[in-house]
């Protein structure tokens, strides 16, 4: 396959970024996507150019780090991590524009790569649980409904790659957070502070910059773990209690 391909270059977050074209030839329709810029990157150090700085870690889309904004979706056109992205999703002779994900709270740091860690003091909010569990329970101690233990996990899933960030018109980390808050809040485990989690974790969330809910949808649909809509429902809930309880 030959591709061309617009990709945003930034040298850092105090200079202005711009898009620069680039082609390649002999992409195999195996390859995932980012081995497609790692062949990219090839090209361009042979040539004494800089390559091109993007994310990636496990490849094996389970870490969330691959965030890539390809011909306006995060992600590409499949509903999956980047990495997971294959190239026979593409055309010979496919023109493929990338960027990073664009968020006020996601500050570019170079190219395609931009700084996710409003993410982790979202999290960091949220504190801990203080469920006094002692030594190392049984699996069966602390018992939990099938369908709840099921949509604490469906919660779980989620790998904080921003994608819903990315896809919200208003750079919303409301599926993020929700997901962290039906986690723990659908657990008796987590129940302690499941209203003050909310609250907090909500006010970090506006601090770090991120813009309001709409319900568009839009975050839930390009999900790569298809976190639910009801967690935001959910999270709405308890921030509503917390709210009048403190």
């Amino acid at each position: 396959m030959k591709l061309k391909l617009k990709i945003w270059r930034q040298k850092n977050n105090t200079t202005k970024g711009a898009f620069k074209n680039y082609e390649i030839d002999n992409v195999s329709s195996d390859t995932s996507f980012l081995e497609m810029l790692d062949q990219l990157n090839v090209e361009l150090e042979e040539r004494g150019e800089e390559p091109v700085h993007f994310d990636h870690d496990c490849r094996e889309g389970i870490c969330g780090t691959c965030s890539l904004y390809i011909n306006g979706q995060p992600h590409g056109p499949h509903q999956t991590t980047t990495c997971q992205l294959h190239m026979r999703s593409f055309q010979d002779g496919d023109s493929i524009t990338i960027e990073p994900w664009r968020a006020q709270a996601f500050p570019v740091i170079k190219d395609l790569v931009v700084d996710r860690s409003a993410f982790d003091r979202i999290i960091q909010a949220g504190g801990y649980i203080s469920a006094n569990t002692g030594g190392i329970p049984d699996a069966n101690a602390i018992l939990i409904p099938k369908p709840l233990a099921s949509e604490a996990m469906d919660a779980a899933a989620c790998i904080g790659c921003g994608a819903c960030v990315a896809a919200c018109k208003n750079a919303s980390a409301m599926l993020f957070v929700s997901a962290k808050i039906a986690h723990l809040g659908k657990l008796p485990q987590g129940q302690v502070e499941r209203y003050e989690r909310a609250e907090k974790m909500v006010a970090k969330m506006d601090e770090e910059g991120f813009g309001a809910c709409t319900n568009t949808g839009a975050c839930a649909a390009e999900c790569p773990k298809e976190i639910s809509l009801t967690n935001i429902a959910m999270l709405n809930r308890d921030y509503m209690k917390a709210s009048f309880t403190s």
